[in-house]
C-alpha cells in the first residue's frame, strides 16, 4: 500500500535535510583537510627556507672574512648619500674606452670624483681615530686633500702648469669663501639669537699661516713684475729660486704649527665639553664600525687608485671639454673642480653649523685651506723641482690678488668672537664675484706681461697700464 503524499513529502524533505547536513558536514571536513595540507606545505617550505638561511648563515659563520668583507663593502659604498654617483665611475671608464666625446668623459669623471672624495674623507677619519690624536692630526693633514693632490700631480706630469695652479688656488678660495661662508650663512639662519661665541684660537693660527702663504705668492709675483733686468732666462731663474726657498719656508711653518697644536700647546686647542661629548659619541660610533685601521688603509689606497684614474681623465679632457661647452678652462679649474673635491668638507661644515658647533666648522674649512696653501702647494713645487720641471709661486696678477683679498676678507670676518648669517652671506657673495670674474675674463697668455722701469706694460698693446701690483693690492686692502 502506497504511503500518503504527506508522508512521502515528509520523508523526501527529511532525506534532503539529511543530505544537506551531510554535505555541510563534509564541506568543513574537506576545508579542514585542505587547510591542513596547506599548513603542511607552508611548514615544509618555511622549514626549507629556514634551512637555507641556516645553511647560508653557517656558511658565513664558517667564512668570517667573507662576512666582514661584505659588511665593509656595504658600509663603504652604501654608507653615503652620494652612493648613486658611484655609477659615474664605470661610465667614465667606458666612455674613455669606447672613444666617446671628450665632454662625456670629463663630465662622468667629474661626477665620479664627488663620492670618492667624500669616502676618502670618511676613511681618513677612521684612520685618524684609530691612530691617536697626534698621528691622527698628521694623517688628516695628508689624507684629507688626496683628490686635490692627485689632480695636481697629473697636471704636473702633463706639464699643464696653469691648470695645476688654478686647481690649487680654487681649493683655497672654495674653502675660505664657499664652504665657510655657506656654513656661517645657513648655520646663522637656523640658530638666530642662539649663536655661540667663536673660539678664535684655531682661526688665529690658520689665518697667520694663510697670510704667510699669500706673502710668498706676492713676493714671487712682484719680483717678476718689477724686475729691471731684460733677460727673461735670468729673471725666471731668480723667481724659481725665490719660489723654491719660499716653499721650504712654508713647509717649515706648517709643520711648526702642527707641533704647536698637537704637542706643545695641545691643551689650548681642546674642545669644550659639548664638542668633546659629540666627538666621543662619534668615536663610539666609529668603534662599532666594521672598518679597522688596516682595512681603512687598504680601502684608502683603492679609492686613491680610482681617483688617480678619474683625475687623469679630467686633466686630459678639460681643455677639449672647455672648448665644447664654451666654458673657460680657468673657470672650470678654479670653481668647478674644487667644488667637487671639497664636497665632503662642505657637507660636514654645514652640518656642524646647523648644530651650532661653529668651532668645528672653522676647523674644517680653515684647516683644509691651510693644508692646501702650506702643505700641498710647497710639496708640489718641491716635486717639480726634483723632476726638473720649472714651477714657481707666481699665480698671475688676478689669481694672486684674489687669493690675498680672500685671506684678508676671511681674517676681518673672524676678527671678533661674533658670528651671524650676514658674515656668511658676504663671504658667499665674494665667492660669486670671483667666480663671475674668472668666467667672464679670459686668462692672459703666460709671458704677455713685461716690465719697463718697474711698471707693468702689456706686450701686445701699445697703451701702458700705469699700475704696480703692490699699489693695486694696497688699494684693494684699503677698500676692504
Amino acid at each position: 500500500m502506497a504511503p500518503p503524499p504527506e508522508s512521502s513529502h515528509h520523508h523526501h524533505h527529511h532525506y534532503l535535510l539529511e543530505s544537506g547536513l551531510l554535505d555541510a558536514g563534509k564541506a568543513p571536513s574537506a576545508a579542514a583537510a585542505a587547510e591542513e595540507k596547506e599548513e603542511e606545505e607552508w611548514t615544509s617550505s618555511s622549514s626549507s627556507m629556514t634551512g637555507r638561511k641556516k645553511s647560508e648563515s653557517s656558511r658565513l659563520a664558517r667564512c668570517p672574512g667573507l662576512r666582514r668583507a661584505a659588511a665593509q663593502l656595504r658600509e663603504v659604498f652604501l654608507g653615503t648619500k652620494l652612493f648613486p654617483l658611484f655609477s659615474a665611475v664605470p661610465l667614465a671608464v667606458a666612455a674613455e674606452s669606447l672613444r666617446f666625446g671628450r665632454v662625456w668623459v670629463f663630465a662622468f669623471s667629474l661626477i665620479g670624483l664627488a663620492p670618492l672624495a667624500e669616502r676618502v674623507s670618511f676613511l681618513s677619519e677612521h684612520i685618524a681615530n684609530t691612530a691617536g690624536p697626534t698621528a691622527g692630526g698628521l694623517l688628516n693633514a695628508t689624507c684629507g686633500n688626496i683628490p686635490e693632490l692627485i689632480i695636481a700631480l697629473f697636471a704636473l706630469n702633463k706639464n699643464k702648469m696653469e691648470i695645476l695652479k688654478w686647481s690649487l688656488l680654487g681649493s683655497i678660495l672654495s674653502n675660505l669663501l664657499l664652504v665657510l661662508g655657506s656654513s656661517i650663512l645657513f648655520g646663522g639662519i637656523v640658530n638666530i639669537g642662539k649663536e655661540r661665541p667663536l673660539d678664535k684660537r684655531q682661526a688665529d693660527v690658520s689665518i697667520g699661516l694663510l697670510l704667510l702663504g699669500a706673502l710668498c705668492h706676492i713676493a714671487a709675483l712682484v719680483s717678476k713684475c718689477t724686475s729691471s733686468t731684460g733677460d727673461s732666462i735670468s729673471l725666471s731663474s731668480s723667481v724659481l729660486q725665490l719660489s723654491r726657498s719660499s716653499a721650504i719656508v712654508m713647509l717649515i711653518a706648517y709643520f711648526g704649527s702642527l707641533l704647536f697644536q698637537l704637542k706643545t700647546h695641545r691643551q689650548i686647542f681642546e674642545l669644550d665639553e659639548d664638542s668633546s661629548e659629540s666627538s666621543s659619541s662619534e668615536d663610539d660610533a666609529t668603534d662599532k664600525s666594521v672598518i679597522g685601521f688596516a682595512s681603512a688603509v687598504v680601502w684608502l689606497i683603492g679609492m686613491a687608485a680610482v681617483i688617480a684614474i678619474l683625475s687623469n681623465y679630467v686633466v686630459t679632457t678639460i681643455e677639449e671639454a672647455s672648448e665644447s661647452m664654451g666654458i673657460p678652462v680657468r673657470f672650470i679649474s678654479i670653481i668647478l673642480l674644487p667644488i667637487v673635491g671639497n664636497a665632503a668638507e662642505h657637507a660636514g661644515a654645514i652640518i656642524f653649523a646647523f648644530k651650532n658647533k661653529i668651532d668645528i666648522t672653522l676647523g674644517i674649512a680653515l684647516g683644509s685651506a691651510t693644508q692646501i696653501s702650506m702643505l700641498v702647494v710647497p710639496v708640489i713645487l718641491i716635486v717639480s723641482w726634483v723632476n726638473g720641471i720649472p714651477m714657481d709661486l707666481d699665480f698671475n696678477l688676478l689669481e694672486t690678488g684674489s687669493l690675498v683679498m680672500t685671506v684678508i676678507t676671511t681674517a676681518f670676518t673672524l676678527q671678533d668672537d661674533k658670528w651671524h648669517y650676514l658674515k656668511g652671506f658676504n663671504l658667499v657673495l665674494c665667492y660669486v664675484v670671483i667666480a663671475v670674474c674668472f668666467f667672464i675674463l679670459k686668462a692672459l697668455p703666460r709671458g704677455s706681461w713685461r716690465t719697463r722701469g718697474g711698471w707693468l706694460t702689456r706686450a701686445r698693446h701699445s697703451c701702458a697700464v700705469r699700475t704696480s701690483p703692490l699699489i693695486l693690492i694696497t688699494f684693494l686692502i684699503i677698500i676692504i
